[in-house]
């Protein structure tokens, strides 16, 4: 009777074993985005070879490894069905004229005299409107630095402006990917996840607006300003779509449906279906056949105007993939890396510099840093720190909404200022003015991290399981032990 094959046992990764997996996934990320400029989707894919390698050789077997990457794809299913119906969403609302009259009202507010705080709202308007920060840059962004040029405007002033703009709606559309991916990685939902991300951002946007006010005074002594740029984008937009008062009804409809805890899915289904009822009744153009054919090609721009047509030729199911498959692939490396144990030494060590919430959120936003630095691409710095601390939160008895907060307030806005990140290299060929010129200026995507952080030691932006603030609940903890 011939002895069963013993089936080797897999052990614990040494600390260096499990940091030479991370270091290939970097190595590769840095080779195809900084040497070869590709998408971090194939490098992505060969860093989670290698992880999988790196198991194999710990002794996990095969079948065990493929659960562990659908496992780590299973808890961003909810995300990724988020994200397509987005780009139903984006599709359907250009289509609609729901985007367009955003950004027609948006230009409205352009005045010389407030200059810099109008191009950070636009910006603002732009992006939460589309979700991109880069759309928005490369197309609102470079009408605003003509147009700051022809006023004598510093170009530094003017472009950390336009970023600052791009950046806040980035971060706190629900269109955006970015704002989908974070709490895709933290454990928690994306309607959850903007509803405490408004106390930080707001308090930023507002210390921008204060600064950007002080900017154009210094700037600005009056003149003839060249509004021609604007004039041509808004006629460009009132000759394509009917402009209306209430097709700004519908995000707000999104607005209403995050204030009310309603889920996410059924929140954005209803912007969905009110963009659609809006662009039947205001659009002559827009039919059920467009809608439809846009929510799942995206909308295609044809009116000559260049900057017009590159920031509404977007949206549809099929455009949202790319952050899909990005997802997928990051979750399939996260999951071997957690399911294999390979984080948790990592982490392990890391955890010693945080033995407070406070800390902890601030040893996350300096790896979201780091990230940005060492693996050149917003999404990779959400993806890795998100996945390396998600289990620390918990084991902490924190919420993953604070996780998700201070992956937004590092990873999405530092990416533009790192000079070989993807997003500082894109905004230097856009806007032509280089990271060192505009670093200063870009007031929101530097203090966010600060305030974050300042806000966490309050208690402000590190709540419990429960999801009450750590502030909030010293305080009731103070009024019981006085009653008592």
């Amino acid at each position: 009777m011939s002895e069963e094959k013993k089936v080797k046992e897999p052990r614990m990764p040494k600390l260096w074993e499990a940091l030479l997996t991370m270091l290939f996934l970097i190595v590769m990320l840095a080779v195809g985005i900084i040497v070869y400029g590709v998408d971090p989707h194939v490098p992505m894919f060969v860093g989670v070879i290698g992880a999988a390698l790196m198991a194999l050789y710990l002794g996990y077997q095969w079948d065990a490894i493929e659960k562990a990457m659908m496992n780590g794809i299973f808890k961003a299913l909810q995300s990724m069905v988020i994200l397509t119906i987005i780009g139903i969403l984006i599709g359907v609302w250009i289509d609609a004229g729901v985007v367009p009259s955003m950004i027609y009202y948006g230009l409205k507010i352009l005045k010389p005299s407030i200059f810099f705080i109008a191009a950070m709202l636009i910006c603002a308007i732009t992006s939460l409107a589309t979700g991109t920060s880069w759309g928005t840059m490369g197309t609102m962004g470079v009408a605003l630095m003509g147009i700051g040029l022809g006023l004598g405007m510093n170009p530094g002033m003017t472009a950390g402006a336009i970023i600052s703009g791009a950046y806040f709606g980035d971060k706190m559309s629900p269109l955006s990917d970015t704002t989908n991916l974070a709490p895709a990685m933290a454990g928690t939902d994306v309607m959850t996840h903007v509803k405490f991300m408004i106390l930080p951002t707001a308090i930023v946007f507002g210390i921008c607006l204060i600064v950007y006010g002080i900017f154009g005074a210094m700037q600005y002594h009056g003149g003839a300003a060249d509004m021609s740029q604007v004039q041509i984008l808004s006629d460009a937009l009132g000759g394509l779509f009917n402009v209306n008062p209430l097709l700004l009804l519908p995000p707000v409809i999104v607005i209403v449906a995050v204030a009310c805890k309603i889920p996410a899915i059924p929140g954005i289904t209803l912007g969905i279906i009110a963009g659609a009822v809006f662009g039947l009744i205001f659009q002559p153009n827009c039919t059920l056949g467009t809608l439809f054919n846009c929510g799942i090609n995206g909308y295609v721009c044809e009116t000559g105007v260049v900057s017009i047509d590159d920031l509404l030729s977007t949206g549809g199911l099929l455009k949202m993939m790319f952050s899909v498959s990005m997802t997928m692939i990051a979750m399939m490396f996260g999951g071997i890396m957690e399911d294999t144990h390979q984080l948790e030494v990592i982490v392990n060590k890391l955890k010693a510099l945080a033995r407070t919430p406070a800390s902890l959120v601030t040893l996350t936003e300096a790896t979201c840093v780091l990230s940005n630095a060492t693996m050149p691409e917003q999404y990779i710095s959400i993806v890795v720190p998100g996945r390396m601390y998600a289990e620390e939160y918990r084991k902490m008895g924190l919420h993953p909404k604070t996780l998700s907060n201070a992956l937004e307030g590092a990873g999405t806005v530092t990416s533009a200022l790192i000079p070989w990140n993807t997003c500082g290299v894109f905004i230097f060929s856009t806007l032509g003015v280089g990271v060192t010129q505009y670093a200063p200026y870009a007031v929101f995507n530097w203090l966010m991290p600060i305030a974050v952080i300042v806000l966490a030691f309050m208690g402000l932006t590190v709540c419990d399981m429960n999801g009450v603030r750590l502030a909030k609940k010293k305080k009731m903890e103070k009024a019981e032990a006085a009653v008592k």
